[in-house]
């Protein structure tokens, strides 16, 4: 079996995991579906930020949002695969850990741009006005986001051993990664002692970079955001690569 056979073997097992749990596509969905029409129709009629509607000022960020969930708590079926013993089985085929690593990114990055999509989608009917021309950049954005993400979840779930333990320690990250980033406030006028947070938070530029292709509103520049995007998820490869090299069953 050649690395790339056994990279898109895995990718494709990851796949088929995925459409088969309707209910974790329902629920990844429907989740930032809520906070957008709720909290986003709530405070529209009273909130105007740089122009636009609170709710499509917020919009970007809810799609970031499904990213950071879908791809961070992907994570917890190395877990599952651990207890199961399916990992044993696919660490005797004749691949390289790096190759499985990236199978299981492809496979996450693939689960979190289709709710990132369906997302967008949703937005058509919800008569959120955003720039058709920038679809492309933000299919881009999400899937170098959820590729960095994903290898947070990935590296996470390589050394637990248990999901309840996984599961401690992905909500201890998420809904900081989350209200850090700017999806709900505008980030130029942040308090000298939260900017520090919200500029090292990854998801930041995810958010803005969305903002600025769908919306044309955002704080840096899309090359700005790409570079540190690209970045980031090149450093989680590393780092959940070797992670998974060292990763004991």
């Amino acid at each position: 079996m050649s690395e790339l056979t056994g990279l898109l073997a895995i990718w494709y097992r990851e796949f088929k995991v995925f459409t088969r749990e309707k209910s974790r596509v329902i629920s990844s969905v429907l989740s930032p579906l809520f906070f957008l029409i709720i909290f986003g129709a709530g405070l529209d009629s009273s909130v105007s930020i740089e122009g636009i509607s609170y709710q499509q000022f917020i919009y970007p960020g809810i799609i970031s949002m499904a990213l950071l969930f879908t791809s961070i708590y992907y994570g917890v079926y190395i877990v599952w695969d651990k207890m199961i013993d399916f990992l044993k089985e696919v660490l005797v085929a004749p691949l390289s850990r790096t190759t499985i690593f990236l199978g299981k990114v492809l496979g996450g990055v693939t689960d979190a741009v289709i709710q990132g999509t369906l997302l967008i989608g949703i937005g058509f009917f919800l008569n959120i006005n955003f720039n058709l021309w920038g679809l492309p950049f933000a299919f881009l954005i999400m899937i170098i986001t959820s590729a960095g993400l994903v290898g947070v979840g990935l590296l996470i779930g390589s050394l637990m051993e248990r999901p309840e333990g996984f599961q401690l320690i992905g909500s201890f990250l998420l809904f900081p990664l989350f209200l850090l980033s700017g999806a709900l406030f505008p980030i130029d006028d942040l308090p000298s002692w939260l900017a520090p947070f919200t500029y090292a938070d990854p998801l930041t530029y995810c958010v803005d970079g969305l903002r600025i292709v769908l919306l044309d509103a955002g704080q840096f520049s899309l090359v700005f955001d790409l570079t540190v995007l690209t970045l980031f998820a090149i450093g989680t490869t590393i780092l959940g690569t070797l992670s998974f090299r060292r990763m004991k069953l």
